[in-house]
């Protein structure tokens, strides 16, 4: 295969791909055909290969749209977009209440903690960042959980007394979160550890992920929900920054 021929491959794939993204819904190979001038056997071959890549892929009715190569940068981009601008916001709840301040998205059907400001006080929690929890034990996971972003698979492992191994239990306490807005832990991941999370929307009022605040249970005791209203005044300005005001009345 000469230069010239390779780099023709390549414009023509280019412009498949280009094509599939650029709609607004799936495209069929019919249509692919038409708009881009190419023989159906050369359409076929290219879309097999960008299938391969993950480039495209075909629905069950075989008509194509972007393959989850385009899903997976798109959420590795907000990922790193949202912890970028979430940084001032990470800042002031540190600088008010002293503590650990973690802001976590959804990866799967877990929790990934992208971004984090360390506690002021000498007694303060590990690095989070990067680190998978057990999503029913968290704050953090209780907000997404409650929010249908993940959902809750596997059994419920007890990390320490004060865990909830029970599902009703858990639904009952997820409704809770709904209703309030925000969710709460106490020594349910590790003994002496207490946290306090409220979601995070975007642009369109989807959440994306959720703020909280943890630190040791005795100091974090009694606080609760002082904490989550100052996270919800703060996850407020953040989703402003993303491009949302929420309407009112809804948590």
């Amino acid at each position: 295969m000469t230069a010239a021929t390779g780099t023709q491959a390549v414009d023509r794939a280019a412009l498949l791909v280009s094509t599939v993204v650029e709609s607004d819904e799936p495209v069929a190979f019919a249509e692919l055909a038409e708009e881009s001038g190419l023989p159906k056997s050369t359409v076929s071959r290219l879309l097999t290969a960008l299938e391969r890549t993950q480039l495209v892929e075909r629905t069950e009715g075989g008509e194509y749209v972007a393959g989850g190569l385009f899903a997976r940068f798109a959420s590795r981009y907000e990922s790193v977009e949202l912890a970028r601008v979430a940084q001032p916001v990470l800042r002031a709840l540190g600088d008010i209440t002293g503590e650990t301040v973690n802001l976590g998205i959804p990866r799967g059907d877990t929790v990934l903690h992208v971004a984090q400001v360390d506690s002021t006080f000498l007694l303060g929690t590990r690095d989070w960042t990067g680190v998978e929890v057990p999503n029913h034990a968290s704050a953090l996971g209780k907000v997404l959980l409650a929010s249908g972003v993940i959902r809750m698979t596997g059994s419920l492992i007890a990390l320490t007394d004060r865990t909830i191994t029970d599902r009703a239990e858990l639904a009952a306490a997820l409704d809770d979160v709904r209703r309030q807005g925000w969710a709460a832990t106490a020594d349910e991941l590790e003994v002496g550890l207490a946290g306090v999370a409220v979601p995070v929307c975007n642009g369109h009022g989807e959440v994306v992920g959720a703020l909280g605040i943890s630190g040791p249970t005795p100091r974090l005791a009694g606080r609760h929900e002082a904490l989550a209203q100052l996270l919800t005044d703060q996850a407020a300005q953040l989703t402003a920054v993303l491009g949302h005001s929420p309407k009112e009345g809804v948590a």
